[in-house]
């Protein structure tokens, strides 16, 4: 719970990392999301391309906002029970509620179909903790981040080849794996890993049994869903978060709600409120529950991430 990635659809991705940093779903409400996703189908009124949009009059008129999701533990998700919940879902039902819209409906798609489906107006708000990044700033407007999120390994318990950057990947020769999609595959490119000698596997937890099982010796992903899926396992661990290298700088990578570009008025009124959440501390006790630590906490904007 997506970066440079040069995709502008891929996670972190993530956010999350994207499913930042990044990111698929673990386990939970695979199941539920095609019943789910039945009911959320149909296209959404076509949004004014005047005066910052009229969208969020008729949310308030109708009572309900449709949330793109990616099906992703903690970013936006369905539950056992066939709840919606997620770090983005959560916020978003305390956000639109200030904004006068009491409900919160999910529209489950793939994270790749997430901005074209937005765009395509299958659904009003994507609220799954997607990465902010030039590219996808060419399509879509997004909200200020609500989560920062820097790189973690999953690695074998003690880290016996001492791996804690792209760097030492490539100069201790590891064997590397990532997710699908994952912004983590640049940035062990850019650090000069031949791509084709990438493991790529479909999310964190065969990430942790591809370190688990030794074939591979690290795994990289965000550091929130690296600590989370290690939590259980006797044999790995996960390393210190870092910021991955852009362009030879640190990189800390932001998660965000997106909005169509027409909708100025919404994104603007949707910030305002996040910014309150932010200040009273509310925002960290939406997102403790999710994993997320108070470093995670940002104050990063839109604007930065997007390169100015």
């Amino acid at each position: 719970m997506a970066p440079p990635s040069r995709s502008p659809h891929s996670p972190l991705r993530r956010p999350e990392h994207g499913s930042g940093p990044a990111r698929r779903s673990l386990l939970a409400g695979v199941a539920a999301l095609g019943a789910l996703g039945a009911a959320g189908c149909s296209r959404v009124a076509t949004a004014s391309t005047t005066g910052g949009g009229e969208l969020l009059d008729r949310l308030r008129a109708q009572g309900v906002v449709r949330l793109g999701i990616a099906g992703e533990i903690p970013f936006g998700y369905i539950d056992k029970d066939g709840n919606l919940t997620g770090e983005a879902p959560e916020l978003a039902k305390v956000i639109f509620k200030r904004l006068g819209v009491d409900r919160v409906q999910p529209v489950p798609t793939e994270f790749g179909s997430l901005i074209p489906g937005l765009n395509a107006q299958q659904f009003d708000v994507v609220a799954a903790g997607m990465y902010v990044n030039p590219e996808r700033c060419e399509q879509v407007i997004f909200a200020d981040p609500d989560y920062q999120m820097l790189d973690s390994f999953i690695v074998r318990k003690g880290n016996p080849k001492g791996l804690h950057t792209y760097k030492d990947v490539i100069e201790k020769k590891a064997k590397f794996a990532t997710g699908t999609g994952y912004a983590e595959i640049q940035y062990a490119v850019d650090a000069g890993y031949k791509q084709s000698d990438i493991l790529i596997v479909p999310d964190q937890v065969a990430g942790l049994n591809a370190v688990e099982a030794g074939r591979v010796d690290v795994f990289a992903g965000t550091a929130l869903t690296a600590r989370e899926v290690v939590k259980k396992s006797s044999k790995a661990e996960a390393t210190k978060p870092f910021a991955p290298l852009v362009d030879g700088k640190p990189h800390v990578d932001g998660g965000a709600f997106a909005f169509r570009r027409t909708e100025t008025k919404l994104r603007d009124a949707f910030n305002v409120e996040l910014r309150k959440l932010k200040k009273s501390g509310e925002l960290f006790r939406i997102l403790e529950p999710f994993g997320f630590s108070k470093a995670e906490m940002t104050d990063l904007t839109a604007k930065e991430l997007c390169g100015g």
